[in-house]
């Protein structure tokens, strides 16, 4: 079990894919990723990276490759399987020849809270959804142009 993960303190739940040009990995996004694990804004629960070569052929790199594990491992050391290789083939097979992505899935723990209190009253989320960063910025748009 992942440490102080609990059905009845689990935060919601989301999936992120984060595509790459290219298959080779930089690690610039771990000190953001560990730094949102470390402050509490979300808990790593999965973490996976899938690439699709030239010709088409996809590959799935686990957080236990040498190639990644050194920069994640201070990320998580979870091994809490919510990404299926159906999910990962699912990805890898969307992505452009010559690309590769990110496929993480975290527990937003700034919001453990929140859920928790929606339970016990026993209310429940149905409906939520992200607004497109375009969409923001165009309406950041709108205000400056008052």
């Amino acid at each position: 079990m992942v440490h102080g993960l609990t059905a009845d303190s689990v935060g919601p739940v989301d999936v992120a894919v984060v595509a790459f040009e290219g298959n080779r990995f930089n690690g610039e996004i771990v000190p953001a990723l560990r730094e949102l694990q470390q402050n509490g804004t979300v808990r790593i629960l999965d973490l996976t990276f899938v690439r699709k070569d030239g010709d088409g052929s996809v590959g799935v790199v686990e957080l236990a490759d040498a190639e990644v594990a050194e920069e994640f491992q201070r990320i998580t050391d979870a091994r809490f399987d919510l990404l299926s290789d159906e999910d990962l083939s699912a990805v890898a097979e969307a992505l452009p020849p010559e690309s590769s992505a990110l496929v993480v899935a975290w527990e937003n723990t700034w919001a453990s809270r929140l859920a928790t209190a929606l339970r016990d009253s026993h209310g429940r989320m149905v409906f939520m959804e992200r607004i497109p960063r375009d969409d923001v910025l165009a309406a950041i748009a709108a205000l400056d142009a008052e």
